[in-house]
């Protein structure tokens, strides 16, 4: 009976942490109200990066070239491609004026590194402002990039957007990857607005190209294959720097994965890029995640003896129902709100998912972005 008295003065700490990070980390985008900016339109240039992507940008490009803004240059990146992507590419170009192809070969001190393309073609973009997306990605609206480049004034220079995952009916696997992509995002836009902002993500990603020069891009972390969106704001995102943007006509939409073994090939070049944040982020997003698995460790444990079960569902139940409350709101603003019903399924799903990823990235390592 006393370790079981132990174990429930852990519970009450755990739900403790749990509930101040759902109110007080997250609660700070669900409950936030979305300042409307001024469109300044500015120049931007929308840079692209695309590896063995000749059918996605001949599906996706098109929403791009159409976006319903004054001035803007779109830098298509072929990243050493061995299908016939940079072919697609000068198709576009030569129907559009405002298309601009860089065509990148592997390099012997650079071999197939996604943050080598990318730091070309950011040289190459002729606006000082820089819209970054996806071959696989469209954007949702004709005023994507109204909306993104609208957060850009004389203080903030960096800009993180939504990607979403494009919904598949009757699939567990695509509610699982979409609550995992909006978890995420409630995180880093909640960070960003306490003024610890950590990440960002590639399919939605806008800053300058004098923050990106000023900080010398992504050469203290070259070497990882991964993070040219992560790691790159981690090291430079600061809370005077870096604003957020959540309306629903800035969202992009990208293809989802179609199997567990490709999702998870995919989420274990992300997660290596987490071992490089800062330390107070570590420890912010591993306090969150472990309390997360002690919670429901140490409520099992507690609950199958029946010890002061009363206490403990009540516990669990007042958890559960402010994560509800928090969450609800914040996949109302993101247009997830289908994913609230299946929570505690996907929430322990998507914990098993991670803990086996960090397992197998312990034994080996990715190597590639694509």
């Amino acid at each position: 009976m006393v370790l079981l008295d132990v174990l429930l003065y852990i519970f009450v700490a755990v739900v403790s942490i749990q509930v101040f990070y759902f109110v007080f980390f997250f609660g700070k985008f669900a409950f936030l109200k979305h300042k409307k900016e001024t469109p300044g339109n500015i120049p931007v240039s929308v840079v692209i990066c695309a590896k063995n992507e000749a059918e996605n940008l001949k599906k996706f490009l098109p929403s791009v070239i159409n976006q319903d803004y004054p001035n803007f240059q779109i830098v298509l990146i072929n990243d050493a491609s061995y299908d016939d992507t940079f072919e697609v590419m000068e198709e576009f170009a030569n129907k559009h004026n405002n298309i601009k192809l860089v065509n990148v070969v592997n390099n012997e001190a650079f071999w197939a590194n996604k943050k080598y393309a990318l730091t070309l073609g950011i040289k190459a973009a002729k606006h000082n402002h820089l819209l970054f997306t996806d071959a696989d990605c469209k954007p949702l609206s004709k005023h994507w990039i109204t909306e993104m480049s609208s957060c850009f004034n004389q203080t903030k220079s960096i800009v993180l957007g939504y990607g979403a995952y494009a919904k598949i009916k009757n699939s567990f696997l695509n509610k699982l990857i979409r609550f995992e992509t909006f978890i995420t995002a409630v995180q880093y836009f909640s960070f960003a607005k306490l003024g610890i902002p950590y990440m960002g993500v590639g399919r939605n990603l806008a800053y300058t190209k004098e923050t990106f020069f000023n900080t010398n891009g992504f050469m203290d972390h070259m070497y990882i294959r991964s993070g040219d969106d992560d790691l790159f704001i981690n090291q430079t995102a600061t809370a005077q720097n870096t604003d957020i943007c959540f309306t629903p006509d800035s969202f992009t939409e990208s293809i989802p994965k179609k199997t567990y073994k490709d999702w998870k090939i995919q989420k274990r070049r992300h997660i290596t890029t987490a071992n490089h944040y800062k330390a107070k982020h570590k420890v912010l997003l591993a306090v969150f995640y472990v309390s997360q698995v002690l919670f429901w460790a140490l409520a099992t444990i507690l609950l199958i003896p029946l010890f002061k079960w009363q206490l403990v569902l009540a516990l669990i139940l007042f958890r559960n129902l402010v994560q509800v409350l928090v969450f609800n709101k914040a996949s109302k603003k993101l247009n997830e709100n289908d994913l609230i019903f299946y929570l505690p399924l996907l929430e322990l799903f998507l914990i098993g998912f991670q803990l086996s990823i960090f397992i197998k990235n312990l034994i080996s390592k990715p190597k590639h972005w694509k």
